[in-house]
């Protein structure tokens, strides 16, 4: 398991690449890559910026990947999440789960990001022309959530 929440950008490629060389005995592995969106609704967005508790973060995707294992069976698992400010179309987060077949690998996958959008200690402040807003937690994220 691989949990990182970092300011840096990652590589796609290569993190899926470490999913794969450290497990030998897997036939799926299922990504999931989310960026800064350019558009919310009318509104052009400059920037996101992304704040959290160290500790508690960290803390709470390690018990959710455990939850995905309890339910799915997978051999491994990545999350990288970034902090601090992002432009538009810069990645904010990548999902990766590694298993058997692929069934259990895009449940997880899925599992996980639901509750990354929906439970997980990240605060997301949006600037777009008019200023600096809070974003609150969609309707669809929490109805996505709530279906597990």
């Amino acid at each position: 398991m691989k949990i990182s929440i970092q300011q840096e950008d990652f590589d796609i490629t290569h993190e899926t690449q470490l999913l794969r060389e450290a497990n030998s005995n897997i036939g799926a592995i299922v990504t999931f890559s989310g960026l800064v969106r350019d558009l919310e609704g009318a509104r052009k967005i400059l920037s996101l910026t992304l704040e959290h508790y160290p500790g508690m973060t960290e803390t709470s995707l390690e018990k959710i990947i455990t939850e995905a294992r309890s339910r799915w069976s997978i051999q491994d698992a990545t999350v990288i999440h970034r902090i601090g400010e992002m432009k538009a179309e810069e990645q904010i987060v990548f999902v990766a789960v590694a298993s058997l077949h692929r069934h259990d690998a895009f449940s997880a996958c899925e599992f996980i990001m639901d509750y990354l959008k929906t439970r997980a200690p990240f605060w997301k402040k949006c600037r777009d022309e008019s200023g600096e807003s809070w974003v609150e937690t969609k309707a669809s994220d929490q109805e996505a959530d709530e279906r597990w």
